[in-house]
């Protein structure tokens, strides 16, 4: 009975039609901090290898280090890959995945290599990675109607990331 009067009432004084993508319908999405957490990975490689070159396994402060190095490794990868799934779980519709085929196979890959990039200290598995989120990148702001551009980034790693031209 409640329906039949809540339609005759959205008859007389029709409502506009929302729809949200989430839970809270924020709109604000970037895949920005999955590319800064594949940078860290890249840079506490770099660290790591730099102190392997430089002080003996032996020191405690060589030990300390290390453990700092690794740890945030590690969360930045897993930071990477949970930014990806949010924007994979949230914003991505089925009718981005029918234009780009290639998204499932990608954020898969992302998800891999960020495994990949917490189990071991390889350059190669870090870069490629953050190529991989480069390119999630350039998808998502294409969906967004955004041109990108590719910059060096202003960190300590400098290597190439995806940015928004705007």
């Amino acid at each position: 009975m409640f329906h039949k009067l809540a339609q005759k009432i959205d008859q007389r004084h029709p409502v506009e039609v929302v729809e949200a993508h989430c839970d809270i319908p924020c709109g604000i999405y970037d895949p920005h901090q999955a590319i800064i957490g594949a940078l860290t990975v890249i840079r506490m490689v770099d660290l790591m290898e730099k102190l392997v070159e430089t002080h003996s396994g032996e020191k405690v402060e060589f030990h300390n280090s290390m453990a700092r190095y690794v740890a945030v490794k590690e969360e930045h990868a897993e930071l990477t890959k949970h930014e990806i799934r949010v924007i994979w779980g949230d914003f991505i519709k089925e009718a981005h995945v029918e234009q780009y085929p290639q998204l499932h196979g990608l954020v898969h890959k992302i998800m891999q290599l960020g495994s990949k990039a917490r189990q071991t200290a390889d350059r190669e598995t870090a870069l490629a990675l953050l190529d991989a989120v480069n390119e999630f990148a350039e998808i998502f702001w294409q969906i967004k109607g955004k041109e990108t551009k590719r910059v060096k980034a202003p960190y300590s790693v400098t290597e190439e990331i995806v940015v928004p031209d705007l």
